[in-house]
């Protein structure tokens, strides 16, 4: 279990090497304003604190456990719907914290910040949009736990005091569209989009559902507005009913390398070799793994990488879908240009960060990009746009 999972700082252990811990106990928390704490997603004994492959850093610190495979629970109180109906916002945001849920779409995000908006909201949108190629994980979800979503979307309603409520799922979602027409609240409004990508970002949806458009430096709250990702919803609707931690997730494996794609519920922790193995046999060698969307995730050194609370898919691409293609010189062809969902020069941005020009990148809104990989993807000469941006916010930031 890495110690960080999130945005924000990384938790200190609170277990030492051959303590005994239970599953959904807390393991790993620290004292900061934007963090969410770690929970053991298995019974056993601490066997090492030590870094350890991470999807998105690299390596980072965390608590190997040596999986007893009892399930020994840390608790097993769950809420009745008196209880439930009787917890103020401020009760259900700690437990929410206490849970460690953050965003599950991607961004990880801490959940008890969201919804606690420093200012009054009106609005909450569900984004149930799932934009990314490959990734079906919070569609299935959907189909299975409809109902439960629903309870989540009005634990969310209640901490913020909103007074609309919209659901936004793509047009590629005839199932689910139904599933929560027939089972919806009256207050929830479904939105059907036209299937896009990158329909999935905050700043889209919004101006997508509500013809609202985000300025430079703005956030979803200053214009009376809050996005919650559908299966952070469900944890929610799992945390305040059932008592539960976020220590599983459901993470689409697929690709085509797959012989046996699947959504599976998996504990964080788990190396995706596991679950590759579970989808096999392969039908080649995959020649990129990548943790994420095929346009968003990040391409993995290590098979060991566990899954966290940020992993949505494990897509394994043959040779024909990752050819490496040499990268050529700009030719001021305007492809990223046209095509920034967020109206961004990439060009320009990539040409300050290859000269280290870091205010300039800044002054060209590095800081707005939201690493969809639009301008990778279109640009004929193969540059690496979004790995030059990305650097630039690095740099930026510091």
């Amino acid at each position: 279990m890495p110690l960080l999972q999130h945005v924000g700082k990384i938790c200190n252990p609170e277990v030492k090497i051959g303590d005994n811990v239970l599953l959904g106990q807390r393991i790993a928390t620290v004292q900061a304003h934007v963090f969410s704490p770690v929970h053991s997603s298995v019974s056993g004994k601490v066997a090492s604190i030590q870094d350890w492959p991470h999807p998105s850093l690299g390596r980072c610190k965390a608590i190997v456990v040596e999986n007893d495979k009892q399930d020994r629970p840390a608790s097993t109180l769950s809420r009745s719907a008196e209880q439930i109906n009787k917890l103020s916002a401020d009760e259900i945001r700690n437990i929410v914290f206490e849970a460690g849920i953050v965003g599950l779409g991607g961004a990880s995000f801490p959940s008890h910040i969201k919804l606690a908006p420093p200012s009054p909201v009106d609005t909450l949108i569900v984004n149930a949009a799932e934009c990314e190629p490959y990734l079906t994980g919070d569609y299935r979800l959907m189909l299975e736990k409809t109902r439960e979503i629903l309870l989540g979307i009005e634990l969310a309603s209640r901490c913020l005091s909103v007074k609309n409520v919209f659901i936004a799922i793509e047009d590629n979602k005839p199932l689910a569209i139904k599933a929560f027409e027939t089972i919806g609240q009256s207050r929830c409004v479904i939105r059907v989009l036209k299937s896009m990508y990158p329909q999935g970002g905050e700043k889209q949806l919004i101006k997508n559902v509500l013809g609202k458009e985000l300025t430079r430096g703005k956030l979803p709250f200053n214009i009376g507005v809050v996005v919650h990702n559908v299966a952070t919803l469900y944890a929610i609707y799992e945390a305040v009913y059932l008592n539960k931690p976020l220590y599983e997730r459901v993470v689409t494996v697929t690709g085509s390398c797959v012989s046996n794609p699947k959504n599976l519920l998996v504990r964080l922790g788990t190396p995706i070799k596991e679950l590759i193995e579970h989808c096999g046999p392969l039908r080649e060698e995959p020649q990129k793994i990548i943790i994420g969307g095929p346009m968003m995730g990040i391409a993995q050194f290590d098979d060991q990488s566990p899954v966290i609370k940020s992993t949505t898919g494990i897509i394994l691409l043959g040779r024909k879908e990752s050819a490496m293609v040499r990268e050529q010189p700009c030719i001021r062809c305007g492809a990223c240009v046209r095509e920034c969902p967020v109206y961004l020069m990439p060009t320009l941005i990539n040409l300050a960060s290859q000269k280290s020009l870091w205010p300039q990148t800044k002054k060209y809104g590095a800081l707005d990009c939201i690493e969809c990989g639009i301008c990778s993807y279109v640009c004929p000469s193969a540059i690496n746009l979004v790995q030059s941006i990305r650097r630039a916010k690095l740099e930026a930031i510091k």
